[in-house]
């Protein structure tokens, strides 16, 4: 019984030049909080769950950061990775979003979700 390895997911970092900046959107556009801050890292969390149980988004201060171009072009910064979030309305989301500083992207693929840039290049969907 003790022996069972347990891996759990507890962030997903999120490298970029101004790491305050940033996690104050994510906090904005998820009602989220803003938790540990120091000059390197500062976590947003979800304040609804207890600590742990649910993923954290962790903004990692990287001075050399470049944005990643979507869709790939050759040559150029490729993204990683990319959060999807679902949502029940999706044009109240994406004009959220803009509010919070998001930028929509030029190119969309799906009447079912909308690619959004974060302010530091970051790409991220809002699904239904």
């Amino acid at each position: 019984m003790g022996n069972k390895l347990e891996i759990n997911m507890h962030s997903l970092t999120l490298d970029c030049k101004e790491p305050l900046k940033l996690a104050k959107f994510y906090e904005t556009l998820l009602d989220w909080k803003i938790g540990n801050i120091d000059e390197e890292y500062v976590l947003v969390y979800n304040p609804e769950v207890d600590y742990g149980a649910y993923p954290n988004i962790l903004i990692q201060n990287n001075p050399d950061y470049v944005p990643p171009v979507w869709p790939a072009i050759p040559e150029a910064q490729q993204q990683m990775a990319h959060i999807d979030f679902t949502v029940n309305d999706l044009e109240r989301a994406v004009n959220h979003a803009v509010k919070c500083g998001a930028v929509i992207a030029e190119n969309q693929f799906s009447d079912d979700w909308r690619v959004m840039y974060d302010p530091a290049g970051h790409p991220f969907c809002l699904c239904l």
